[in-house]
């Protein structure tokens, strides 16, 4: 069960922490293009990718916690760090991030608001924050499973060793 928990886990943080890093891309890429490009890209954007952040980070985070309840020693602390950085993630896309693209979703492509750009800031440092989370806390996860991996090598070494 435990294997398929962190199986899970490393599945759904890494598909959310991948897709964060490609939205980062896009969006670090229209900051040479005026109000217009920026606006038609944003509603694009908003038609379904937040329907894809939905059906990752939800079960990132449900698997994780799953993970963590039955992991043990300096792997459950790795999980939990992870956790917390997914709890950031959330947390910052509920307070900046949702109630931006609330916003950018009655934007009009031929009259973007006049302060777009300050807008597009605070989304663009909010989900660089986010992306940053993300990409430690799959990481972090990676490493809980190395170094159960390690542990569980080690272990059955030493009980062949013992039989030998």
């Amino acid at each position: 069960m435990t294997r398929f928990v962190r199986s899970a886990s490393l599945l759904f943080s890494g598909v959310f922490a991948g897709f964060l890093v490609c939205v980062l891309v896009l969006e670090n890429s229209l900051r040479g293009f005026d109000a217009a490009v920026y606006t038609q890209t944003r509603l694009v954007e908003l038609d379904s990718l937040d329907k894809l952040a939905s059906a990752t980070l939800i079960p990132a985070m449900i698997t994780t916690v799953l993970l963590a309840i039955r992991a043990r020693g300096n792997d459950r602390r790795i999980v939990l760090i992870a956790i917390a950085l997914l709890v950031v993630v959330f947390a910052t896309t509920f307070a900046i991030n949702l109630p931006i693209n609330s916003d950018q979703s009655a934007w009009s492509v031929q009259n973007p608001p006049s302060d777009w750009a300050d807008v597009r800031d605070r989304w663009q440092v909010a989900h660089a924050i986010r992306t940053a989370a993300a990409v430690l806390a799959f990481g972090l996860l990676i490493t809980a499973s190395q170094v159960t991996a390690t542990v569980r090598d080690r272990s059955r070494r030493m009980a062949m060793s013992a039989r030998g």
